[in-house]
């Protein structure tokens, strides 16, 4: 490779990077652990669902509060009565969740399973209407996965309630980590071919 091929590479290697050359083993041990989270969250799909659903509740309820603070400091605004009631509505969804985080799983589960449905089908006319042009078939792929899992979740709820977002977590998690256990080892090979 010529000197200012090397040079190229080099710079566009900072340009991705930049300090994650130095710091890659904090990104790797961080991805290490997402993995091992994700793997035991695997085994415990159903605590995990709880957790979650019981956090969205919190934020929730977190949120509703902080607007409702903040529509006590806006006098004279014509629509405060709506900031207030969107507030309380807030709460009150999150004090639902969080003592009843079980009921609030089979519904939000339920949802899931609906828009997974809906995308899948909307993903699939996309998919029709890009024929002429090569690769339609993956987005139609895309689409009927998405449209089995919908339908897979649907046909075992009530008891789909129970596992499957405490699933989807865990997985979001191992991706997560496998993502970053590869951008950690593909910068310490950056570093390792810049020091070279």
């Amino acid at each position: 490779m010529s000197t200012s091929n090397e040079a190229a590479v080099s710079a566009l290697r900072g340009a991705v990077f930049g300090e994650l050359k130095k710091k890659w083993g904090w990104l790797l041990a961080l991805g290490l652990l997402l993995i091992v989270l994700g793997t035991v969250g695997l085994w415990m799909s159903f605590a995990l669902t709880l957790a979650t659903v019981t956090l969205f509740g919190a934020l929730f309820v977190a949120g509703g509060v902080f607007q409702l603070l903040n529509a006590f400091q806006l006098k004279g605004w014509k629509s405060v009565l709506w900031h207030i009631l969107i507030a309380l509505l807030y709460i009150a969804a999150g004090i639902i969740i969080i003592t009843d985080p079980i009921f609030a799983s089979l519904g939000l589960t339920m949802a899931l399973a609906w828009i997974l449905i809906a995308v899948g089908l909307l993903r699939s006319i996309m998919a029709f209407q890009l024929r002429p042009v090569s690769g339609w078939l993956w987005p139609l792929f895309s689409g009927l996965i998405s449209m089995l899992l919908g339908a897979m979740i649907l046909a075992q709820w009530p008891a789909s309630g129970f596992w499957v977002i405490g699933l989807f977590v865990a997985i979001e998690m191992i991706m997560n980590g496998w993502s970053s256990v590869f951008v950690a080892l593909a910068a310490r090979n950056a570093a390792k071919a810049e020091s070279a």
